[in-house]
């Protein structure tokens, strides 16, 4: 009532409706329930992928029929009229400023992601084993922020990885800037990602993407280089970096025709869609 009749959007760059729950999380419906009485309440419900909006929708029903009483069942689908796909504007430009400083051979494998759970750090130490393995010269930067704890799969990383592992840990921006422009291959093995800014920004400052057939990453990558970049399992996670790693000169042009495609997330871009969309609102 405070607000009266001004407009009010939501934006969903993530979500807790299906969110995957670690080993230590008991289910919680507090916040899942906040974001769907903050989209049922909105004028606009904004959301950063395709994916997100069709995912946060299939799974309202069910957590809907939950409750007792009057489940809100009937609002789900004018709310789903006033819902629209706004992708995450990210400061690309950045990467255009910088100078590599770790270009060179053996190629680099970034994987830049939280250190959490939800990310797959165990599916990542399973694809390092394999490659260390194969007796494939690469180096190796595992960049992120950890949290509460590193992930117990991480602790083996130093000494599998010893001297090809360059970069461990969280950098500062100008070192995160500088690893990501001498990437040859960015790998992800998430099981939520409802957008991918990290990886947004590897493939736009030229790192090849190897990344799983699931989530948003088929929205993210065009549907002529699925079959090159996105993986079915860990056999195939295996067979694509390696490939990316043999072929240098066909994963650099991979990395090129995705460019423009991640430059379409640039804020420069999505700027003035921002303008145009909250600006609609104010005139209604």
């Amino acid at each position: 009532h405070a607000l009266g009749s001004v407009p009010v959007a939501v934006y969903f760059h993530e979500s807790q409706l299906g969110y995957p729950l670690s080993s230590r999380d008991r289910p919680d419906h507090t916040y899942s329930m906040i974001n769907w009485s903050s989209a049922a309440v909105a004028d606009r419900v904004f959301f950063n992928s395709a994916f997100h909006r069709v995912a946060f929708f299939d799974a309202l029903p069910g957590f809907l029929r939950q409750f007792p009483d009057h489940p809100h069942a009937d609002l789900i689908a004018g709310v789903f009229e006033r819902s629209e796909v706004l992708p995450v504007g990210v400061d690309l430009r950045r990467f255009d400023r910088a100078a590599g400083s770790l270009r060179g051979s053996p190629p680099l494998v970034v994987w830049n992601q939280r250190w959490e759970y939800d990310k797959g750090p165990a599916e990542i130490v399973a694809l390092f084993e394999s490659l260390a393995g194969s007796g494939r010269e690469f180096r190796a930067a595992i960049l992120g922020e950890r949290f509460v704890s590193m992930p117990e799969a991480f602790e083996r990383l130093p000494a599998l990885l010893g001297d090809r592992l360059v970069f461990f840990g969280r950098a500062d921006d100008e070192r995160y800037t500088d690893l990501l422009r001498s990437a040859d291959v960015v790998v992800s093995a998430a099981h939520q990602e409802y957008f991918g800014v990290a990886v947004t920004e590897a493939v736009y400052a030229g790192a090849c993407p190897v990344l799983p057939d699931r989530l948003v990453y088929p929205e993210r990558i065009p549907p002529e280089l699925h079959s090159r970049c996105l993986y079915e399992d860990h056999v195939d996670f295996v067979a694509k970096v390696g490939w990316a790693l043999d072929n240098p000169d066909p994963a650099r042009a991979v990395a090129a025709q995705l460019k423009p495609v991640m430059a379409e997330y640039d804020w420069s871009v999505l700027a003035p869609v921002y303008d145009a969309a909250l600006a609609e609102m104010a005139d209604t």
